[in-house]
């Protein structure tokens, strides 16, 4: 429906058409106000109604044509071309569109300006007609938000506009106070460390699994290791013992058995326990043979028995025995030359001691005389009698054919 604009004030004129809607008379209106409020308004000539600004100029010296209004459409106060009338006509300011933008251009912006944050927005307080974006309620000495080039009452700025907090879940408002980070919104106050509340505006932070954001000391501990001991985190500094990938603080290392601190000593592990020197000797430790003590270290095993290094040594001599050669003669051990001096017999044949080692491994007793298998052989001949028949006269040695040629 035409805008009541349309209408002149008085008589028109000279040289101006007279229109159907300018055959009746207006009386004078009263002198126009320094600002647009609402109700018509005075302006060279022309009654301005309030309506919506023209979308199709934004400075003034428009041609006075008239508002025009059609369903699903903008209103405009220019006509087509085609429509447009010869005559000359006045040129007026329908409309202080240049104030509005200046306005807006200077009103206060909220915390988050274009440089804080995507999708800014400004509030501010309307001195000129204009009319919410979304409920289309004037906006004329409110406040209100332009967002995106569009203006907005709070109320629907809050309803349709505001950002979500990601920690509690509702909008925020055109009066709070907004953070963000990675297309994440918060509070102000939502804005703490999901371990220990701290609020981080102003501090280091850590954004973690589900959206939690952590401060830099709960972060710290949540990464650190864990004491296998105490189960606690072990801080950067802190005295610690590692083994097998497990980690412990130095006084959580201690023995399963007595409880001591075993920290950087010695220690046996068994299983998922681990002992001190003392407590594994005595539990766990074999028992020498010849001693009777404890072998904690080293040792070495004869005819199933343990016995300590430095106690399985030569009887004579004194030398220790692990890994030579040697001979047992009843409960007494022996090194190769003890054993030649001091045990072996002596060979009937060679009279060198038999030992048993290298050549003539073999030995031949008869009547309390030893002899090495090489070496038992005939006396006339010389023919080797090992694991053969042998005739002995006057105390030698001979193969069955010699006593005969005697």
């Amino acid at each position: 429906m035409p805008a009541k604009c349309r209408c002149w004030l008085g008589f028109p004129p000279k040289g101006l058409v007279q229109r159907p809607w300018e055959e009746q008379a207006v009386p004078p209106p009263p002198s126009p106000p320094a600002a647009p409020q609402a109700g018509p308004v005075l302006l060279a000539g022309l009654i301005f109604c309030n309506a919506p600004p023209c979308y199709k100029c934004v400075t003034s010296g428009c041609p006075a044509r008239g508002w025009r209004h059609s369903p699903g459409q903008r209103r405009s106060h220019v006509l087509p071309a085609a429509a447009a009338p010869r005559t000359a006509v006045p040129r007026a300011v329908l409309h202080p569109f240049l104030l509005l933008l200046r306005a807006a251009a200077t009103s206060q912006q909220l915390p988050g300006s274009p440089a804080a944050r995507p999708g800014s927005y400004t509030v501010g307080t309307m001195s000129e007609r204009f009319d919410c974006h979304y409920c289309r309620d004037p906006l004329q000495g409110k406040k209100y938000v332009q967002k995106e080039g569009r203006h907005c009452c709070v109320k629907c700025f809050d309803k349709i506009c505001a950002n979500t907090c990601i920690e509690c879940k509702k909008p925020i408002g055109a009066d709070s106070k907004e953070l963000h980070f990675k297309n994440r919104y918060w509070h102000d106050n939502c804005f703490r460390c999901f371990k220990c509340y701290t609020s981080l505006v102003n501090e280091p932070f850590m954004l973690r699994e589900n959206n939690k954001v952590w401060c830099s000391n709960c972060t710290a501990t949540e990464d650190a290791p864990r004491c296998k001991g105490c189960f606690k985190p072990i801080i950067a500094g802190d005295q610690n013992v590692e083994y097998k990938k497990m980690v412990w603080h130095k006084d959580c290392f201690t023995c399963s058995q007595c409880k001591q601190v075993i920290g950087s000593g010695s220690f046996f592990p068994k299983g998922d326990d681990f002992y001190c020197v003392s407590c594994h000797e005595h539990k766990f430790a074999k028992t020498c043979a010849k001693c009777k003590n404890p072998i904690t270290s080293g040792g070495l095993t004869y005819q199933e028995q343990p016995w300590h290094s430095e106690c399985f040594i030569c009887s004579n001599c004194k030398k220790q025995l692990g890994g030579k050669r040697f001979t047992a003669v009843e409960d007494q051990f022996y090194c190769v030359e003890c054993y030649k001096e001091c045990v072996a017999k002596k060979c009937a044949g060679c009279k060198n001691p038999i030992t048993g080692f290298g050549r003539g491994t073999s030995v031949v007793n008869y009547e309390d005389e030893s002899w090495h298998d090489y070496c038992f052989k005939c006396t006339k001949c010389a023919r080797g009698l090992a694991n053969k028949r042998f005739v002995c006269h006057n105390g030698k040695i001979y193969c069955a054919e010699c006593p005969k040629r005697l």
